[in-house]
Formats: structure tokens, sequence, C-alpha cells
């Protein structure tokens, strides 16, 4: 027999999953947990607030497609915790976090940081547990591994007891885990699944209707970011051309050198891929959700178009748009079952003659309205930076330092500097990209850089932020020099909450209220304070030369607070009727 504690379970089972790193701060309710963390090989990442905890898991696990851990204790540090539990399943981000609570007996008595976490956490997980026997740890914790990659991700809570982490019980073998590379990429478990039998029909029903498009569109997802879907489209796009467009999450999936595609759709997305999906007679849209900051007015979003719709979860199917043809199932399943299809039937000339005309058309579109999207904003000073282009040319920088651009991982925080990344940065590849996309929470950006660092040493992360995300978890620049991490932090700093500021002057006449610091902090002298290297762009021309070498940076560009995201959309407008 097998005579362990809680705690010893839980430190055990996470050794089997493969978890070498986890982020946290310790707490009454979780130390006899920690107090065996510290006996394992398992490496610790103190955090500063526990928010960002979650967000290092979430790094870790968006730039790597495997499920990472986070650990807080009772009460406020499972409230801290919750925000960042919230975005990972927005955004279908496997993460498994575990959070301590008050003695069992306490429970209810409004005992000393006592939160009902379970009841919080219930609506805002993919699942989430009170464990009350220790014995339970052995099933509970390969379940909620299993749940938070298969399917459609997201994050899962284990809620302990500090008492249930103390109890010692006994049991006859540890449960058969299988921690192995393979094992991470889980066979898809999702209820309410097309039925394998009727798969094939619906393909070719699909590949029929692809061949007889004239303007088909090809939109992307978040479901579409991972390493098998990127190599699925790349196979499919060259057997079946046709206009690429993405959501924000979708960014990566295919990459920006590919000329057939538009880049995002949406609020602030580019003039040629709202009028892609306008004008288009077929939408195949694979691994997205049709998110209202994509769509806009929905009846005005690809009206005339017939909608072929594959997503892994039932629950999308029909939600926002009706689909003419859906398959519930992965993307990185469908597509080369599609391209197959596609392969083995009878071109139609016709129509891919008019679907060339059509690509050559938007490409043409495409590079008249980005030079003047990405040109320098007419209202502000001839010497202001252009923050657009300095963006753009991140990669460029960095290979002028010697770091290869495709081994860039970029993060970033929630506002204007997010969306110029969006719409100018080059990504290349899938899980490159890091964004907060449906919950858009400010703070994401540098801890989910420290986790985006520790899953990939040898990558040079950079984190885009403003001057008022980064202070939404400015403490973790002590994290990331303790660590010391290659991360180079940029922060565009216009003394305002840009993306507010840009609304209320847009659809407020021009009424700022409470978007323009009164005060503005010396964020240089910020950094330097943590033991970060910082420079400032707009006085030193030549700061790649610093911003690269090994370690962690700071890079501050001062920009004008008049330069505003464009396109813009507003309220009750189509998206081809945006703001330019």
């Amino acid at each position: 027999m097998i005579k362990a504690s809680g705690s010893q379970i839980i430190i055990k089972m996470l050794e089997k999953e493969g978890i070498k790193i986890v982020a946290g701060i310790p707490g009454g309710s979780i130390l006899p947990l920690y107090d065996e963390l510290n006996r394992s090989g398992i490496k610790h990442v103190l955090v500063r607030q526990e928010q960002a905890a979650g967000f290092i898991a979430q790094g870790m696990a968006r730039s790597s497609g495997k499920p990472a851990v986070c650990m807080a204790t009772s009460g406020p540090g499972a409230m801290n915790l919750l925000t960042a539990v919230a975005d990972a399943r927005c955004d279908s981000v496997p993460i498994v976090a575990f959070t301590g609570q008050v003695n069992s007996s306490l429970i209810g008595t409004d005992a000393f940081q006592e939160a009902d976490t379970f009841g919080l956490s219930f609506p805002i997980t993919k699942h989430s547990v009170m464990v009350k026997n220790a014995l339970e740890l052995l099933t509970v914790i390969p379940e909620a591994f299993s749940i938070a990659v298969s399917g459609r991700p997201g994050p899962v809570l284990i809620d302990v007891p500090r008492d249930v982490q103390c109890q010692v019980v006994e049991f006859e073998k540890w449960p058969e885990t299988d921690a192995s590379e393979s094992s991470r990429h889980v066979e898809v478990t999702t209820r309410f699944a097309t039925e394998k039998e009727k798969i094939p029909s619906i393909i070719q029903c699909m590949a029929e209707n692809l061949r007889e498009a004239k303007k088909p569109v090809l939109y992307l997802g978040g479901g579409c970011n991972t390493k098998e879907t990127e190599s699925a489209l790349k196979d499919f796009l060259s057997v079946y051309p046709c206009a690429v467009v993405s959501s924000l999450m979708g960014i990566g999936a295919v990459s920006r050198k590919n000329t057939s595609n538009f880049g995002m759709v949406g609020m602030h997305g580019s003039y040629a891929a709202n009028l892609a999906m306008h004008d288009a007679d077929l939408v195949l849209a694979a691994g997205v959700r049709f998110d209202d900051r994509a769509t806009g007015v929905i009846a005005k979003f690809c009206p005339s178009a017939k909608i072929l719709h594959i997503d892994v979860d039932a629950a999308e199917i029909n939600k926002i748009l009706p689909a003419a043809v859906s398959l519930v199932t992965g993307v990185e399943k469908a597509f080369p079952l599609l391209t197959a299809e596609l392969k083995s039937s009878a071109v139609d000339a016709g129509a891919a003659a008019e679907r060339a005309k059509w690509i050559d058309f938007l490409r043409d579109t495409f590079a008249r309205t980005e030079s003047i999207e990405l040109g320098r904003n007419p209202s502000v000073p001839e010497d202001s930076v252009n923050p657009r282009a300095f963006i753009r040319d991140i990669p460029l920088m960095a290979e002028k330092a010697g770091v290869s651009p495709e081994s860039l991982i970029v993060t970033t925080d929630v506002g204007q500097h997010q969306m110029w990344s969006a719409q100018y940065y080059p990504v290349e590849h899938a899980r490159q990209f890091l964004t907060s996309g449906s919950l858009g929470t400010m703070g994401f950006g540098l801890p989910a850089a420290l986790g985006a660092s520790l899953a990939n040493k040898d990558a040079r992360v950079v984190c885009v932020s403003g001057d008022g995300s980064i202070l939404m978890n400015v403490q973790e620049f002590a994290t990331l020099a303790e660590e010391n991490l290659n991360v180079t932090v940029f922060v565009l700093q216009n003394g305002t909450l840009g993306m507010v500021r840009q609304q209320q002057q847009y659809l407020f006449n021009k009424n700022y209220s409470a978007s323009e610091f009164q005060r503005s902090p010396d964020f240089l002298t910020i950094a330097r304070g943590f033991g970060i290297d910082a420079v400032c762009a707009n006085e030193d021309r030549e700061w790649y030369k610093r911003a690269f070498t090994p370690g962690p940076h700071f890079v501050l560009l001062k920009i004008n607070p008049d330069e505003n995201v464009l396109p813009f959309v507003a309220a009750g407008h189509a998206n081809i009727d945006a703001i330019r």
C-alpha cells in the first residue's frame, strides 16, 4: 500500500502529467501544498499578484498548446486569480488552477480568508471541483488535464481545503498517466460531434459548394491557431486558392506573407478583409464563433454569403448565423479531408477563373488601402512617431540585432497598441501572437510574456503594451528581473487610456471623461528600479542594439495622443462603413 498526504498526491500527479513549472503565491490555506512543492523537482515562479500567475500559465499554454498550472491561496488569492481564469475560458486556453481553501470544518462560517471559490468559478471555467477527500485527487487531477485539453480547450479549477491537503490516505497504486509529448494532442472527445459515418457526405457537400463559389472567403478563428491546423491550411490553400481573413484570435493560422491573407475582420479590421466578407458569396468559417467585434451589425455581415461552418464546439454552430452546411469536429481533422476531396474532383474552370480574378482585385485593394492606413496620421505633428510603422518594424529591428523574426513570440495588452499589433505586426505562424481577445483584459501582456518565455527558452518574447495597460500588472517586472527572462517590453506612452479616449472622440463628441492622465510616471526609472535595462526609442535610434540582447529589456516609445486606430466601425454601422 502507498501512504501519502493530499499535498503529496497533488505534486506526484503534476509530475506524472509532465508539469515542470507552476506559477503562484503561497498563503495560509495552501501552505501544506507549498511545503511539498519545495521538496519536488517542479520549478515555482513566484509572482507578485495572483492574476499574473494565471496569465503566466496562459502564456505557457497559448504558446505551446500544452496545459499549464497556476496556484493561489483562498479568499483574496483565489479572487485575484479568477480574472485570468475567466480570460482563459473566453479564449479557450487550457490551464489547471489549484486554489487553497479553509479547513472543511470552517467552510460556511465566514472564516478568515474564506470565499466560495467553487461557486464563483463555476460559470467561468470549463470545469471546477472542490475536493473533499484526498483520495479524490487521484482521479480529479487526471480528469482535470483531460478536460482542459479535449474538445474545445478551457480552464479547470480544483479547490482543495487545507485539511484535505494534510490528510494522509492509503491506496494500492498511482493511476496510470501518459505525459509524453503526443499525449498533449489528445483525441477530440466532443459532445454532439458529427457522427463519423456522416462526415464523408458533409465533406463532399462542402467541396461542391467551394467548387461552385466565385467569391469564397476562408474565415479563420482561434480554433485554427495550432501548428497542426496551420499545416493543414497550407495544403488546403495550395489546392483551393481563396481569400483568407481572420478574427483577432485567428491571427497566425495563415502567415501574413501569404498574399491572399487580407488580415483581420471587424471593428478595426482591414478594409480589404471587411470588403471581402461583405461581398462574399460563400464563407468557410473554421474554428470561429462570429464574435460581435468581428461581425459588427450581424445583418450586414456577409449578407449574401452561404456559410459553411466547421467547429469543435457544437454550441457555436447556428448560434449567431445559420450555416448551410456544418461539421462538428476539430478543424485540424476536417481540412485534410476537405483538401483530399477537392483534389479528387474536377475543377469548375469558369468558377476558378472568377475566383482568381476576385483575389487579384482584393490584393490590389489591400495594397492600396493598407499603405494609406499605415501612413502618418495627418492630424498629428510632422515629427510624431508613427506607432503603426514602429510595431510593423519590430521584427526588422530584431533581425538587425541578430534575432530571427520567426523565433519571436509576441504578446499584447489591450487597447490601441493591441489593435495596431493585430493590424500590422507581420505574424508568420501559429501560436506566435498571444493576446486577450474575448474578455479583453488589460494587464495580460507582461505576465503572458513571462509564461511564453518560460515555455520557450530559446525564443525572444516581445510584449507590446500601453501606459494604461502596463500599470495593471507592473509589479511583474520584479518577476521578470528575478527570472532573468528573454523578454523585451515595449510601452507606447500617450498619456491616455487610448482606446477609451478614441471612442469618446468619435462617439461622445470629444467628452474625454476619465481617459486622460493628469500625471504620468517615469517608466524608464520604474523599469530600472526593478533592475531592468531601459531605453527610450524616441531618444536613441539604435535602441534595438540593446533591446534584443539576452535578458529582460524595456523600451519606451512616446506617441501623440491623437494617433487613433483606423479603420474604426462605430456602433450600428456595417464593417465596410468604417471610419478610415
